[in-house]
């Protein structure tokens, strides 16, 4: 079957560039895997995996290392970035949040 077809849509760069360099590790066009996504999207009649938010955030002791430094990394880069907010603050939203 001719592909005939453009798909265009705004991601975040860093998601993007991440994901981009996962698949190239992998052999993998971006064009497969979406076209792929789309192929299951029609088998299921649906999203092919949940779309769920976590009614609370997994504790130090339940990630996994692999898990743990992924999550220290993006902060880290964030932080290189200057997109993080200040301690006091998010300290004071967690405590707002626990009365």
């Amino acid at each position: 079957m001719m592909k005939d077809a453009t798909v265009s849509a705004r991601v975040e760069c860093n998601v993007k560039n991440e994901a981009e360099d996962i698949l190239q590790k992998l052999g993998v066009p971006v064009s497969v895997v979406i076209n792929s996504l789309y192929r299951q999207i029609i088998y299921n009649q649906g999203i092919p995996f949940s779309l769920t938010i976590p009614k609370e955030p997994k504790t130090l002791d339940q990630l996994s290392e692999a898990d743990l430094n992924a999550k220290l990394s993006h902060s880290y880069e964030q932080s290189l970035r200057k997109e993080g907010r200040p301690f006091d603050k998010v300290f004071d939203e967690v405590e707002g949040s626990l009365r």
